[in-house]
């Protein structure tokens, strides 16, 4: 048994660039391997001699021998340095930590996943997940949103997995060539059209994109307790000792990321909470 505070070592197998500021690391262990982690679970990946950064696990859930897959912007410090990893490094790595998205109980009714921007990393083994055991599963749509054409992560992806599921894709900024969708993620999710009594709704991205996607599925006839969303905080510890991830009476490291939107709204509302 691992100790939730003291990191293992995990050696940079592959680094594959997604845009200009984001690769995904495929570690493998460097001794020990960590437990089997959950769609929707992180770690807390450590630069020796720098510092240490939660990322959520992008990778396939279905793996059973330690790998990972961390999809990684370059937004600080240490990002950068993990960013910047190239095949041989070492890193630290803690977990896997925080509640996932149980995927699992959407089984037998429709799935919609709403991804904006690097939301779309917690969400890739979701993805994954249901297209392993597509047959369990109504109708899947994945609405998807980037900055820009260029901005959307796992690009290579896309065209394996929309035989099985529905793939919107939605830019802020078109570029030459592109012949999708403009707008937000909200646009195309509104016009998805009638879903199954039974439906399950998994978002993540930025906070108002939440809010706003929220909304419209609840015009939509899905009840808040179905719609579960990924948020983040200030994770430090992760094992809910520090605090830094509190979010109202929520310690996100442990009660989350993912949460029911029935229990997020009222808080995403507070303003600076």
């Amino acid at each position: 048994m691992t100790e939730p505070m003291l990191p293992v070592p995990y050696r940079v197998e592959r680094r594959t660039v997604q845009t200009r500021d984001t690769a995904t690391l495929r570690l493998v262990p460097a001794g020990d391997a960590l437990p089997r982690f959950r769609p929707g679970q992180f770690t807390m990946l450590y630069a020796r001699g720098i510092g240490e950064v939660a990322i959520s696990i992008s990778g396939d859930p279905s793996t059973e021998d330690g790998v990972l897959e961390q999809t990684v912007r370059d937004v600080g410090a240490v990002s950068h340095a993990l960013h910047d990893a190239g095949p041989g490094t070492v890193l630290g790595v803690r977990g896997p930590f925080g509640r996932g998205w149980d995927v699992e109980s959407a089984r037998g009714g429709d799935v919609v996943i709403v991804a904006g921007g690097v939301g779309l990393a917690p969400l890739r083994p979701v993805v994954l997940a249901v297209l392993a055991d597509r047959a369990a599963y109504g109708r899947v749509v994945l609405v998807a949103g980037a900055r820009t054409p260029g901005d959307f992560l796992y690009r290579d992806e896309f065209a394996a997995w929309e035989p099985s599921i529905e793939v919107r894709r939605t830019v802020d900024q078109p570029a030459d060539g592109w012949t999708g969708e403009v707008g937000f993620v909200t646009e195309p999710l509104a016009s998805v059209g009638p879903l199954a009594a039974r439906t399950t709704a998994f978002l993540c991205g930025p906070e108002p994109m939440m809010r706003f996607s929220a909304r419209v599925l609840l015009r939509a006839g899905l009840a808040a307790t179905d719609i579960r969303v990924s948020l983040e905080r200030n994770m430090q510890c992760g094992t809910a000792l520090c605090g830094h991830c509190q979010l109202g009476p929520l310690l996100l490291c442990r009660d989350g990321p993912v949460v029911k939107y029935a229990e997020a709204e009222p808080l995403l509302l507070v303003r600076e909470l």
